[in-house]
């Protein structure tokens, strides 16, 4: 469960054993990080009950018997070994050292064993990946840092990775992404706990917001298993990044590869965690995110320049991925700029009622929710629906005019031979299928 939700799961467990609600115990490994190894002895370390914050009881324990050297050659001595975990309701992982090596077997022992016990148990950034390798996430929703969710997904594909949430709330297992949404998980701990009283209170203590609104979007990038560069895809995939400009499918990238479609896809998604049309849609997201930042181009001509066919279609999958349209988006960020002027809401809202009434032609968009092949299409009877799937794609870059009758697409919509012939008819929405109107 997301930070954004408004209910909480259930997170009241009967501990057994010595164990008490109030001791929270951070297993730290030799090679952390050091900043997301202070950010749980930060919160629950303190005694700030001056400020109106309930004092939890801290047990540092180390993960391994060897020296524990963070980031910058320090080393740390934990006072705690294993054995204290036995202590403690709460367990925080707040990193791990690497997601190429396994955590020690002793560790995931006695994670599995708190678990057991009732404890529950929190994985901050990399710190996921323990809980994934102790056999914790399966079956769960989780999240790590953005730029390791790919190899989250691979690595283990019974956990269900959402790279977009700050954090998340499975009750009794917790996960958060990089650095700081460690703190929004420790402060969301404390929320849960002790009310947000509590937390608004640590939150001034630490001078951060009690709870930041959004996830990691803004924030995502070209994000890729570090191990792709070894992978015959690798090619594929660096020529698809320097080629977002054009107008290919999918189906043009399983023939780079000189593979079908369906090995392409399993191939794909086996490397990378992810269905490869939708990683080539949040890829144009986000250069169109980019220049939406860097340059005065119109809308439209961002469309073009980020592949889409036209800007519906941006529009859509840009509201679907970063929860505002283009022109909004492009706003907010110049007005978060220094040189920029203040940019006042009611401005805002202008933009978006601009952004919706600026092509008065334009369809509503449909989300299919069936397999990787399907994209947005127009709404039965919107105008310039049809029926019919339409012919081989423009050669030419830029977004061209669909024909007469002609559904707007993405440019990359997968097509069969079949299909550009003329010999299958096209697709229509499935009975019962939601629609949602784009921009």
């Amino acid at each position: 469960m997301s930070q954004d939700s408004t209910t909480v799961p259930e997170t009241s467990r009967k501990l057994s054993g010595r164990r008490r609600r109030e001791i929270v115990a951070v297993l730290l490994f030799s090679g952390g990080p050091i900043f997301e190894s202070s950010i749980p002895l930060s919160v629950f370390g303190i005694d700030r009950q001056d400020a109106g914050v309930p004092r939890y009881r801290l047990l540092v324990c180390a993960g391994e018997d060897v020296p524990l050297r963070t980031t910058g050659g320090l080393e740390l001595t934990a006072p705690y070994g294993l054995e204290a975990l036995s202590r403690a309701g709460t367990v925080v992982v707040p990193a791990w050292r690497s997601i190429t090596q396994p955590p020690p077997a002793a560790a995931l022992d006695a994670l599995r064993r708190a678990h057991e016990e009732g404890a529950r148990i929190v994985g901050l950034c990399t710190g996921a990946f323990v809980l994934a390798a102790a056999g914790l996430l399966d079956g769960r929703p989780a999240t790590t840092h953005w730029m390791y969710a790919p190899t989250l997904a691979k690595r283990y594909p019974s956990v269900h990775v959402d790279p977009r949430e700050l954090f998340v709330d499975d009750g009794d297992v917790l996960t958060s992404a990089g650095t700081a949404a460690g703190i929004d998980l420790c402060l969301h701990i404390v929320r849960t706990d002790h009310g947000a009283d509590a937390a608004g209170a640590l939150a001034r203590r630490l001078v951060v917001p009690p709870r930041r609104s959004g996830g990691q979007e803004r924030y995502l990038d070209r994000s890729l298993p570090e191990e792709i560069g070894a992978d015959p895809l690798a090619e594929v995939v660096a020529w698809a990044l320097e080629h977002l400009h054009e107008q290919f499918d999918v189906e043009a990238l399983a023939a780079r590869a000189y593979m079908s479609r369906r090995t392409f896809d399993r191939r794909f998604r086996s490397l990378t965690g992810s269905a490869p049309l939708q990683w080539l849609i949040t890829q144009r997201v986000l250069q169109a995110q980019r220049l939406l930042e860097t340059s005065d181009y119109s809308v439209d001509e961002v469309a073009g320049r980020c592949g889409f066919r036209s800007p519906v279609a941006l529009r859509g999958h840009f509201r679907r991925q970063l929860g505002s349209s283009p022109a909004a988006y492009r706003a907010a960020y110049r007005a978060r700029r220094p040189q920029g002027g203040p940019e006042r809401p009611d401005r805002l809202e202008r933009l978006e009622r601009l952004e919706r009434a600026d092509r008065p032609d334009r369809a509503e968009v449909i989300e299919p929710r069936v397999g990787d092949h399907s994209l947005p299409l127009r709404r039965p009877g919107a105008p310039g629906a049809s029926t019919g799937h339409s012919g081989h794609p423009p050669h030419h870059h830029h977004a061209p005019h669909p024909e007469p009758g002609k559904p707007e697409s993405d440019a990359y919509a997968p097509r069969l031979p079949e299909q550009a012939a003329g010999r299958v008819p096209g697709r229509q929405p499935l009975p019962g299928q939601r629609e949602r109107p784009v921009g």
